[in-house]
């Protein structure tokens, strides 16, 4: 299967489980895919989003060799707001390495904070944030007063997210 031309001929969920199905655990089929995710044309990354997420869910260990660049995305102001968001969704599944634990929670806590971020971008920055908050007592205090900062402004699923991860 030639993953780029299975994501330009069809976005079905049938279309994703099969490309998830060929990655299997196979680091250089899933190194295509995130190759596409980076650096492919808008429509494209978008696209290779949702099988990234499955792989990523299925076989955690493929994702590590990309984490970084993840974070990297999440801090550019020019990718779509479904690159942020797939992202930290799937950040929610892993185990962000020590290395990436402070740069990733500021930018969680940033993305948080700013109005101008989709609901589901927040959603998935509370989870991962206090994911890793939770080994800091003081991260969970900042956390709570950015949350709570934010909440009167937001949406149902925010409020709802925070209660369950908080």
């Amino acid at each position: 299967m030639n993953i780029r031309e299975a994501l330009r001929a069809e976005h079905s969920k049938r279309q994703t489980m099969a490309i998830v199905d060929h990655i299997g655990n196979d680091p250089k089929r899933f190194a295509e895919l995130m190759s596409i995710f980076f650096e492919g044309e808008y429509r494209l990354t978008q696209r290779a989003a949702w099988p990234m997420n499955y792989c990523a869910e299925r076989q955690p260990q493929l994702i590590s060799p990309y984490l970084s660049r993840l974070v990297a995305q999440l801090e550019r102001d020019d990718v779509h707001d479904a690159v942020k968001r797939n992202a930290l969704r799937l950040m929610q599944f892993v185990d962000v390495p020590r290395r990436l634990k402070g740069k990733t929670y500021s930018i969680c806590v940033e993305l948080i904070a700013d109005p101008l971020q989709p609901v589901a971008v927040k959603v998935f920055a509370v989870t991962v944030a206090a994911k890793i908050a939770r080994s800091s007592p003081d991260l969970i205090k900042e956390l709570r007063l950015v949350v709570k900062e934010t909440l009167p402004h937001s949406s149902v699923a925010l409020h709802k997210r925070a209660r369950e991860v908080m």
